[in-house]
């Protein structure tokens, strides 16, 4: 054997990622993290999928902990730089959220079934009754010729005129008609349209039929549409499907929304992001409770009370989150969490669910 054989060669290797050239013994690369010796495998594919996309890694499980029984804490610390040591807040708030959304999912779609067979019954007990209030216009008109028939036998007897006779019948008829008789559920004459829809008519003579102008808008086009299917029975299932769809989106408006409520409440202490964080991790702790509240009740039947006895228990995390984070006296704080969460339920809150009804009922 060759002297030469038994050389070894200290040349630097260049990262398989980023070409940047490495020392011997480096594990990392110093400059974009990637393993020096990184071989594709089954079990490296999926991690790297699962960390990448969930960051559901080693910080996930350091995090979650401190998330659900120490408010505030995981805040606090990635204010003071801990930002490597926990999961990044608005990873932990995405990864949650999907978790979250996922489980309602099951839910929603119980909702929605339900929300068509409803929908349906009251299209067709809407016909049903038509039908009833044509048949009692029958009746009355039967009632009212037994009233008047002997009237009319016996009209020279009693001195009538033909003008006293027909003022008689017309008191009558007035003094029988049924209020139910008039259509009062819908702003159109439901009778016609479901007879344009069986007759196979266009959607454009339906929409006039209904009341729609001749030129109209996008949003009265989409109005009458959105009409139209509900009156054939077809379209509650959509708008509630479009408004659970819409909810994630509208998260990403209602927390940076919280967040602005925490800044003016606390507005000198620390910068709009800190409270960002804040509102990261808190509704991350939300999204983590009602996950696994709605879980749990998908597959047993928990009593009330404990649902509305775990999600009363939420306000006092908040509390005690804005007592360490804030660092404020206990009072004070108190006195502030209840503005800040009657502000945000009763204003917040359902301003967001009138515009997601509005952009369910329009986009649906």
């Amino acid at each position: 054997m060759s002297d030469e054989s038994l050389v070894t060669t200290n040349e630097p290797l260049p990262c398989q990622n980023c070409d940047s050239i490495l020392e011997e013994g480096f594990e990392f690369c110093p400059h974009c993290g990637q393993k020096t010796n990184d071989a594709l495998t089954i079990g490296v594919l999926f991690y790297n999928t699962i960390s990448n996309y969930f960051s559901f890694d080693a910080r996930f499980l350091k995090s979650f902990a401190p998330l659900m029984f120490r408010p505030g804490y995981l805040a606090e610390k990635f204010i003071q730089g801990k930002r490597l040591l926990y999961l990044h807040p608005a990873q932990m708030y995405l990864f949650v959220s999907v978790i979250f959304f996922f489980i309602v999912s099951f839910s929603t779609r119980d909702l929605v079934q339900e929300a068509n067979k409803i929908n349906e019954k009251v299209a067709k007990s809407e016909f049903v009754s038509e039908q009833k209030d044509s048949l009692n216009q029958a009746t009355d008109s039967i009632k009212i010729e037994k009233i008047m028939k002997p009237l009319k036998d016996n009209q020279q007897i009693i001195g009538l005129e033909d003008s006293d006779l027909k003022m008689a019948d017309s008191l009558i008829k007035l003094e029988t008609a049924n209020p139910k008789n008039m259509n009062t559920s819908w702003d159109f004459d439901k009778r016609k349209v479901d007879s344009l829809v069986a007759s196979g008519a266009d959607n454009e003579v339906i929409y006039k039929e209904m009341g729609m102008s001749e030129d109209p808008s996008f949003l009265e086009r989409r109005l009458y549409t959105r009409m139209l299917s509900l009156a054939k029975g077809q379209g509650a299932g959509s708008i509630v499907q479009a408004f659970f769809d819409s909810i994630p989106i509208s998260m990403f408006f209602l927390l940076p929304f919280f967040a602005l409520i925490l800044k003016v409440f606390y507005y000198n202490k620390g910068k709009y992001v800190h409270h960002l964080v804040f509102s990261f991790y808190f509704f991350s702790f939300l999204f983590t409770v009602f996950s696994v509240l709605f879980g749990l009740n998908n597959f047993f039947e928990i009593e009330s009370w404990i649902n509305w006895l775990i999600a009363i228990s939420t306000y006092f995390y908040f509390l005690i989150a804005l007592i360490r984070f804030y660092r404020q006296h206990w009072f004070l704080t108190w006195v502030k969490s209840g503005i800040i969460t009657f502000v945000f339920i009763l204003f917040v809150i359902p301003t967001a669910i009138g515009l997601l009804a509005a952009f369910s009922f329009f986009t649906s």
